[in-house]
């Protein structure tokens, strides 16, 4: 263990009396607990601490907390088995529910641990000037996961005394890389699986349309180097507590009533569980129900169509998950997604696999449209009627594959999702960006919902989620959100979007002009001034953000982005130089707006960059709102009169 100097023990004494003076208040935690109660007081991580574990704590949980304390700037970790008769220094108390250290340690808070899988329950306590943390888990992901919300409290290095009970809504919570145009790297999936322990997310499904192995060539065995590489990637799901789902897309050129194609699925697979993975799923959307790909589907299941392909997918998909139930008992069931994938409109083909297909497989459904604006309870209820079971949502949002979606980014908070969705899905997965550290913005957000409907704050989970890739630094956390707030855009396959572009901007600007046109002197120069100090900001965001605080791959993927915000920043700052100006009555009005003119073109013709996203094209930077408030700036305030 590593030890540093203690200070001295007036100096020691009085931090202490400091530190209980501070008012102790609840964090804000993403996902929002099921339960939490203040009861007093707090725990001062301090530099020395005693973790105790119990005899069934997997070693990488017990190391993680151990990261996070060093981190919290504990500098000593000593360890027991048991809880000792007085406590000098805190003790952080890890293990499951049928731990006997772990039902003491509840014990002493009055806590009780939910039953519902992957619960878990934290009960901090002081004890005289120390205390007792005690993270215990319903499982070994319930403890997984009591161990995540740890380390957002313990960033504080004060635990308030308190008694957290909590549990996730659905069962099925996180992303599915299922989009178009450029697959993520394998780096890159790294860095998701990681990041989705931190939000309590379980799922990963491998869908990238364009991994020619899963899709186009998806007889032929992968290259052995690909496939090391998905089981170095399963396993560092494992080490997350994340189920690695590898899904296959047939549907171009499967005929389901060979056996022959049957068997190759199945020698894939094979392939797959030899390096770790347990979990699967057949994708078949995107294809065409209209003709059958060989004479001996239409031999077997007779002219094609909606019908006739329903019962071909069940018969066919049955096969697979009687295959898996042999292999892998223990193993979730097969996830599917159908043909007719959105709205819940009954159908022949819906009938038919209401019918036929097996009751263990898991449908996906994206809602009530390819992007869906909003997705409510009813909406779900439908769903379920239609295709006879609980669906599990794929929700496309962040996704940027779609013409609509051209040059943007998209980082709104995740939203407009009913509470009490919890009760008609088995859970959500996010269809994620291209790019893969701004997907987390809505991904956070994901995940968050899905572990808790009821009680999810989507602008609390954006602001925390800015907080997270800032690493806790405010300005770098303010930058974001103003930078967030250019991407606010959420479009659908319609021309209308179901979030609107730059909120917090446009209400900055309407400010100002209702300043302009019907304020006094007084307010004009207000406004003015506001839109000055706003436009510093703004311009200032991007280096903020590049300063090395914010995730690299954030900064990486953004970058086009943010070359375009700096200059659309100047134009701005430009912009409000001009309109003081022509509120002085200063013939220089009209060479600022000029130069911003200019600089807004330059910012208009950035370009996202080549090959990242399925559609290249000019960034989109607060479009309809920052671009057309320095168009009309000129027309605000009238020149003087020449002379």
């Amino acid at each position: 263990m590593i030890r540093r100097p203690f200070l001295p023990i007036a100096l020691a004494s009085l931090a202490a009396t400091a530190a209980s003076a501070e008012p102790v208040t609840l964090p804000m935690l993403v996902p929002a607990p099921v339960s939490i109660t203040a009861t007093g007081g707090a725990v001062a991580l301090g530099r020395s601490v005693v973790l105790v574990e119990g005899a069934d704590t997997d070693a990488q949980t017990a190391a993680l907390v151990r990261q996070i304390l060093t981190a919290a700037g504990v500098d000593t970790i000593a360890t027991a088995r048991r809880l000792p008769a007085t406590i000098d220094r805190p003790h952080i108390v890890i293990g499951v529910g049928d731990s006997g250290v772990v039902q003491s340690a509840l014990a002493r808070s009055k806590a009780t641990l939910p039953t519902q899988r992957e619960g878990y329950a934290i009960a901090s306590s002081v004890v005289g000037d120390s205390g007792v943390v005690t993270l215990a888990g319903r499982d070994t992901d319930g403890l997984f996961h009591a161990v995540q919300t740890f380390r957002q409290l313990a960033k504080r290095g004060r635990i308030p005394a308190m008694v957290i009970a909590d549990h996730p809504a659905m069962p099925i919570r996180g992303t599915i890389e299922g989009f178009y145009g450029k697959p993520w790297s394998m780096a890159e999936r790294t860095d998701h699986l990681n990041f989705l322990a931190t939000v309590k997310a379980n799922t990963y499904v491998y869908s990238p349309k364009d991994d020619p192995y899963a899709r186009d060539r998806w007889r032929e065995a992968y290259p052995a180097a690909t496939l090391g590489a998905l089981g170095t990637l399963a396993a560092t799901a494992r080490r997350n507590h994340i189920d690695f789902v590898y899904a296959i897309s047939p549907g171009p050129t499967v005929c389901f009533a060979d056996p022959a194609d049957a068997q190759a699925l199945e020698r894939k697979f094979d392939a797959l569980r030899g390096i770790g993975i347990t979990s699967f799923y057949v994708a078949l959307d995107d294809i065409e129900y209209a003709k059958w790909n060989c004479e001996a589907d239409k031999a077997t299941f007779g002219p094609s169509g909606p019908q006739a392909a329903g019962v071909a997918q069940a018969r066919f998909l049955n096969g697979v998950q009687a295959y898996l139930t042999a292999k892998l008992p223990a193993a979730r069931p097969l996830i599917m997604v159908p043909t007719e994938y959105y709205d819940a409109k009954d159908s022949p083909y819906k009938a038919a696999l209401r019918k036929d297909l097996d009751p263990r497989i898991v449908v996906q459904w994206t809602g009530t449209d390819v992007v869906p604006p909003a997705i409510s309870i009813p909406d779900a209820k439908a769903a379920t009627k239609a295709f006879g079971r609980k669906t599990l949502l794929w929700d496309n949002y962040p996704v940027n594959d779609y013409a609509q979606t051209t040059g943007r980014l998209l980082l709104a908070p995740y939203t407009r999702r009913q509470a009490g969705l919890s009760g008609e899905l088995t859970g959500i997965l996010s269809n994620p960006m291209n790019q893969e550290a701004p997907s987390r913005v809505a991904v956070a957000g994901v995940a968050a919902f899905a572990w808790n409907d009821r009680d999810y704050d989507a602008e609390g989970t954006w602001v925390t989620t800015a907080r997270d890739l800032a690493g806790g630094d405010e300005r770098a956390t303010q930058a974001l959100l103003t930078f967030f707030d250019t991407q606010h855009m959420a479009p659908t396959f319609g021309t209308q979007p179901w979030q609107e572009q730059a909120p917090r901007l446009k209400a900055l600007f309407d400010q100002v002009r209702d300043a302009i046109a019907n304020g006094d002197a007084s307010a004009r120069r207000r406004a003015i001034a506001d839109l000055t100090e706003r436009a510093d900001a703004f311009a200032a965001a991007p280096d903020l953000i590049r300063a090395g605080l914010v995730d690299p791959g954030f900064v990486a993927q953004s970058r086009p982005w943010l070359d375009a915000m700096q200059l659309w920043g100047r134009a701005l700052q430009l912009t409000a130089a001009g309109l003081d100006a022509a509120d002085r009555g200063s013939a220089t009005a009209a060479r600022y707006f000029a130069d911003a003119r200019k600089l807004a073109g330059e910012a208009a013709a950035v370009r996202s960059i080549p090959g990242a996203t399925r559609f290249d094209g000019p960034v989109r930077i607060a479009d309809g709102v920052l671009d057309r408030f320095v168009a009309d700036a000129p027309t605000l305030i009238a020149p003087p009169p020449a002379r």
